[in-house]
């Protein structure tokens, strides 16, 4: 189960409270101040871990403290310092302050850390205040507050290549054939009710992360069906592939589908609409071979007239695949213009 949204709140340690106390003892009549200062409070750190693909861990724990830094003691003895507070996230993890909704930090590197709640320094101890002319002290600062933060995470998925089109365009097959991934597949739509990942693997040891996103309809961009609540994390991967059904079974015209597709994610943002493109006709298998020419000539005109980044596959019986995958890893290696879309594609 994929939980791409959580809640949760953070304090730093409080600092150590400095020490004021005077050393007395037999045979040495001017001990003087010997407070020490306090240990400064731990950090809040949140460190991505690799390992982690969900914030599912957030569901069941959504209270993270750090140790508050010890008080200064006598003899010069400083606190000791308050152990640090590590939070491990995703990959992909937007990071807000919850009540400004500012942006803290966009995790993305595996390893990388931030301080999203910092320690509060020891106070100083009656020692540090003692001067030739001011030899007894008694005076002490108490250590700095704790930070307090509520937080709010969001997951967007880390992907090289995201599956989109409408429901049961045959996505979650595909992403079975080229992938480990048990992907869900039914009869009916909706099958895919949260992104799924998987790696595809091609010869000299090349990996192709690969996002099956649920399926888009008309009007997914203003709410409506699944398609909104993870068009966010098509905006992370580097190439998209438009799986289109050359053979809907309810009968509707595979260009007229594309073109919802295209309109939506226009109306998402710009962002999302310029990147590189490759549209997949799956289900040729469905197609006779001497009607594929025609069909494949038909729907690239929709796409500006160029049938280069137009591929014929099946999920199904894994025709073209191989060949997908490559041209998907063409288009992750070198910055490509964006695909353009005629606004009607004329028969």
């Amino acid at each position: 189960m994929l939980v791409d949204h959580a809640r949760i709140e953070v304090r730093s340690g409080k600092g150590g409270d400095g020490c004021s106390h005077m050393r007395r003892e037999k045979c040495i009549p001017k001990g003087g101040p010997d407070g020490g200062d306090g240990g400064r409070g731990g950090d809040v750190v949140l460190w991505v871990d690799p390992h982690l693909d969900t914030l599912l861990q957030f569901q069941y724990q959504g209270h993270f403290f750090a140790e508050n830094g010890e008080a200064g003691q006598s003899k010069n003895c400083a606190g000791s310092a308050g152990a640090d507070k590590v939070v491990a996230v995703p990959a992909g993890t937007l990071v807000f302050d919850l009540n400004t909704d500012e942006l803290l930090a966009d995790m993305t590197d595996a390893g990388s850390r931030m301080v999203i709640a910092k320690g509060g320094q020891g106070g100083l101890g009656n020692e540090r205040f003692k001067t030739s002319t001011h030899q007894a002290p008694t005076e002490r600062t108490l250590g700095e507050p704790a930070v307090e933060r509520v937080l709010r995470l969001e997951l967007k998925l880390l992907a090289d290549v995201g599956l989109v089109g409408l429901p049961n365009a045959g996505k979650s097959t595909m992403l079975g054939a080229l992938t480990r991934a048990a992907a869900k597949v039914g009869a009916y739509p909706f099958t895919t009710l949260s992104p799924q990942l998987g790696i595809a693997e091609l010869p000299g040891e090349r990996r192709i992360v690969v996002a099956d996103l649920p399926g888009l309809i008309a009007g997914a961009a203003a709410g409506a069906g699944l398609g909104h609540e993870f068009l966010r994390h098509i905006e992370r991967t580097k190439v998209l592939v438009h799986v289109l059904d050359v053979a809907p079974q309810d009968g509707s015209d595979p260009i007229s589908n594309a073109q919802v597709i295209r309109g939506e994610l226009q109306a998402f943002g710009e962002a999302l609409a310029a990147k590189p493109e490759l549209l997949v006709l799956n289900k040729i298998d469905l197609i006779p071979e001497e009607d594929r020419a025609a069909l494949v000539n038909r729907l690239s005109r929709a796409i500006g007239g160029s049938a280069k980044r137009c591929l014929t596959v099946s999920g199904a019986t894994g025709e073209g695949l191989r060949d997908m995958l490559e041209a998907c890893w063409k288009l992750t290696s070198q910055e490509c213009e964006p695909v353009e879309w005629k606004s009607s594609h004329g028969e």
